[in-house]
């Protein structure tokens, strides 16, 4: 029986929560665990055994209506409502109990991340250990991402669980990389040194940064700064903005220009240098089939992360899966 109840429209601001309460068989078992998975995953809290709530957004209330559905479907029985708190338990506890949900959920996280920083000062660092490693990192840095998405009322938990992951980018940058960067050792003027760009990286600045701690300075860090008025301080690096020292030139977007002036030649570079072209310039110059599938990748990542750094981090796994496949593909 599907029962949905609504508040009148003049008192829908007061309604601070939406709470669904639903009843199914306990036979079969896969439903009931079924439901309690999907609304882990959209974030809800008991307030008592099979009563939930989420804060009222139009994003909570199309997923509760898909669980209600959902259940109803399957023979159980479920109820919708918009409510705000008159006696009882406060707002703020409510508040407290998403808190602390997803304070555990980071803690989750914090303690798998600590785990790879123990296997990292363990292992031999060789190339499959960089890239378990990297796999690692990405796989933690998604469910941060997920547990984000459902963190209402920002658990405290969050800031140290992303501290841990950004150390664990950097010790991987530091001690993982291939230790063979080439060119490394006649560009010594560029090591170790902070690299400036404008936030909201894409795919020019991202595949820059990448190309930057891959081929040019392996302990590169980056700084995200307003596309006008800032001013470098000293021993900075810019690229891919106005006035940097790297950016555009003629038509070569900035990409290309680092190949250029650090004379990376590689053939796969070249390759990956044509499709980034293509996409941030956007004058079909190249034409390579692989454009338009590197260009959704990076999309995702931008609507995906947020953070700059994140976005670099994960762009890079994809420019070094397909330096990989153009160095060994046969044009």
């Amino acid at each position: 029986m599907i029962q949905l109840y609504q508040v009148d429209v003049d008192s829908l601001e007061a309604a601070r929560w939406l709470v669904f309460i639903h009843q199914v068989s306990p036979k079969p078992a896969y439903l009931r665990v079924k439901v309690s998975r999907r609304l882990a995953r959209v974030g809800a809290v008991a307030l008592k055994n099979t009563v939930y709530v989420l804060p009222r957004s139009d994003g909570a209330l199309e997923d509760f209506q898909w669980l209600l559905r959902e259940v109803v479907g399957e023979g159980g029985e479920a109820t919708l409502l918009q409510a705000h708190l008159i006696d009882g338990v406060t707002d703020a506890e409510v508040e407290a109990l998403f808190r602390r949900a997803r304070d555990a959920d980071y803690a989750d996280v914090l303690s798998d991340a600590r785990a790879l920083a123990q296997r990292l000062d363990a292992d031999e660092l060789t190339e499959e250990t960089r890239r378990q490693a990297e796999a690692d990192l990405l796989r933690l840095t998604t469910r941060v991402d997920e547990i984000a998405r459902i963190d209402f009322f920002q658990a405290s938990g969050r800031q140290s669980t992303e501290r841990q992951l950004s150390m664990l980018r950097e010790r991987i940058t530091q001690r993982c990389a291939p230790k063979s960067a080439p060119h490394e050792h006649k560009h010594a003027q560029y090591q170790a040194r902070t690299w400036v760009t404008r936030k909201g990286v894409h795919v020019d600045r991202i595949a820059s940064a990448w190309l930057i701690r891959r081929f040019i300075d392996p302990q590169a860090s980056f700084k995200f700064v307003p596309a006008q008025g800032y001013k470098p301080e000293r021993d900075e690096l810019r690229f891919d903005m106005f006035e940097a020292e790297f950016s555009h030139e003629g038509d070569q977007c900035t990409f290309e220009v680092l190949c250029a002036r650090f004379d990376l030649r590689d053939s796969g570079l070249l390759c990956l240098a044509e499709l980034i072209h293509d996409i941030d310039i956007k004058d079909g110059k190249f034409g390579r089939p692989e454009t338009a599938g590197f260009a959704a990748q990076i999309s995702g990542i931008a609507h995906l992360c947020l953070e700059d750094e994140q976005r670099i981090y994960r762009g890079s796994q994809v420019c070094e899966e397909l330096l990989s496949y153009f160095t060994h593909k046969k044009e």
